[in-house]
């Protein structure tokens, strides 16, 4: 027996309406994770502004979440190496007395590799710090130690030596990035690239200038606040 006609026109109107319901549902989550997210790393020495990439959610959410907790306040740059980065996000360097060994800490979870061959290690990329290969294969991410890259200006020789020790070839145009703006290539596939700075470079190269001891610790503590910005008025990255 066929339904009667009126009852096949609802049900098709019926259908109709859901389906639009959950595409509109679907694209707004869409645009909420697509949108551009920014967050202000401050500093005694000045403000870093960076935008997180949405195509490493897992670290660009977990990285806001962080922000959201205020984790983050009182936490040092315990790490800081000229012309390649300074490290930040252990929680044990809140306090922590001057000359002590930093670097272990963290939440106790991972934050699985999110690797991306056009994210990259230029000048200003913010990455995700890790334990080594050996108790760590599958290159998972710290879940609170963070790096950002000052790096240095490479040649093409010296780029092709980059390109030996990590068995791939450098893109074109990530050279031509390494040789004028400057990076560290040679971290490209093992460490998470999950964000670039977009304002406050300068602020970056200020810390990596400061001395520091025998541990790469700088001599004066680099305290750090992280807040999420709900607009930036600068240019975002592409």
């Amino acid at each position: 027996m066929k339904p009667p006609l009126f009852n096949m026109r609802l049900n098709l109107v019926i259908i109709i309406a859901a389906a639009l319901f959950l595409y509109s549902c679907s694209a707004s989550r869409k645009s909420v994770n697509n949108k551009d997210h920014f967050v202000k790393i401050e500093t005694d020495s000045g403000n870093i502004i960076v935008q997180l990439y949405n195509k490493t959610p897992l670290h660009r959410d977990n990285f806001i979440k962080l922000a959201k907790e205020k984790y983050f306040d009182g936490i040092l740059f315990h790490r800081v190496i000229q012309h390649f980065m300074i490290q930040g996000g252990d929680p044990d360097s809140k306090g922590a007395p001057a000359g002590k060994m930093l670097g272990e800490g963290g939440l106790k979870y991972t934050v699985p590799a999110e690797f991306d061959s056009t994210l990259f290690h230029k000048k200003g990329a913010l990455a995700a710090a890790r334990e080594g290969d050996d108790v760590n294969p599958k290159k998972e991410s710290s879940s609170t130690q963070f790096y950002i890259v000052q790096g240095k200006v490479f040649t093409d020789a010296q780029l092709d030596l980059v390109e030996k020790r990590i068995g791939r070839k450098i893109p074109g145009y990530q050279r031509e990035i390494y040789k004028t703006i400057g990076g560290a290539p040679h971290l490209d596939g093992s460490y998470t690239v999950f964000g670039e700075v977009v304002s406050g470079m300068a602020v970056v190269d200020k810390i990596a200038a400061m001395p520091v001891d025998k541990n790469n610790r700088p001599l004066t503590d680099i305290k750090m606040k992280i807040r999420l910005l709900k607009k930036f008025s600068g240019k975002p990255a592409n």
